[in-house]
């Protein structure tokens, strides 16, 4: 992998360690190395929870209304997209049930956007979020070369997986500052009580339906970020990369060169 955290000619300053326990030295020169602190944890699950009840219990919601279109109102005869019929199985609660749904959605969607802004504060207070996945000069230089790294499906496993790459840290960002704030504000702008109280958010969006549209798109991007986010801890190491998440421990292999011959 090219996308270093630092130039080692001297052009950029190394990314300073991460607070939190020493490495471990694990046999065979492996190295167990502290990864996510307690609150990360607590806040990655919290959000796996949420997020899988908001996409299901939306699912639900969609189905009173299965059409998607721009402006103020919908045009039946031919609507910018329809949703096809929906197993039960993937709505919450089980079969059709508008009212419940809505319950069910706002409470996660405030379980969420709290969870959220807990772990922003504690990101930014402790410089995480800047340390971890704020890109660098030299991390965007590196940014076509990591792209070809990515489409071999080439993944570092030994120093070079302590820090997270430049597509991570762009991939990461763009979803904590584009993709959820926009889910939050084309959620609040479709909201009655909000518009009651002089939201001027569904003007802003352009209508209803455009708001409803792009709150789908946003949900949409979500659940590809999951997908691919998903496949790739299993990819590099399944059991590596669930330990980290609860225990905070990620183990590193031992540095190889290309002929597979250990340094």
């Amino acid at each position: 992998m090219t996308d270093r955290p630092f130039d080692e000619a001297g052009g950029e300053a190394p990314e300073m360690p991460s607070p939190g326990p020493a490495d471990r030295p694990l046999p065979g020169g492996r190295t167990d190395t502290w990864r996510h602190p307690v609150l990360v944890r607590i806040s990655h699950w919290l959000n796996v929870v949420a997020v899988v009840v908001l996409i299901m219990s939306g699912l639900n919601i969609l189905l009173a209304h299965p059409h998607l279109d721009w402006g103020v109102r919908t045009n039946f005869a031919d609507p910018w997209l329809s949703i096809p019929t929906i197993p039960n199985w993937l709505l919450i609660p089980q079969g059709r049930n508008l009212a419940e749904a809505r319950h069910w959605h706002f409470f996660f969607a405030w379980l969420f956007v709290i969870n959220g802004l807990i772990y922003l504060a504690y990101g930014f207070i402790t410089r995480r979020f800047g340390r971890r996945l704020w890109p660098t000069g030299m991390d965007l230089k590196g940014f076509w070369p990591s792209v070809k790294e990515h489409a071999r499906f080439h993944f570092p496993k030994d120093e070079e997986a302590r820090t997270y790459n430049v597509i991570q840290k762009l991939t990461y960002v763009t979803m904590i500052l584009v993709i959820l704030p926009m889910m939050l504000i084309t959620g609040l702008s479709m909201s009655p009580g909000f518009n009651a109280i002089g939201g001027i958010l569904l003007e802003i969006m352009g209508g209803r339906q455009s708001a409803r549209t792009l709150h789908f798109i946003s949900a949409g991007l979500i659940v590809g970020f999951i997908v691919i986010h998903v496949g790739l801890v299993i990819w590099t190491g399944f059991y590596n990369n669930m330990r980290a998440m609860i225990t905070g421990w990620f183990v590193l292999e031992p540095t190889t060169p290309a002929d597979g011959e250990p340094k």
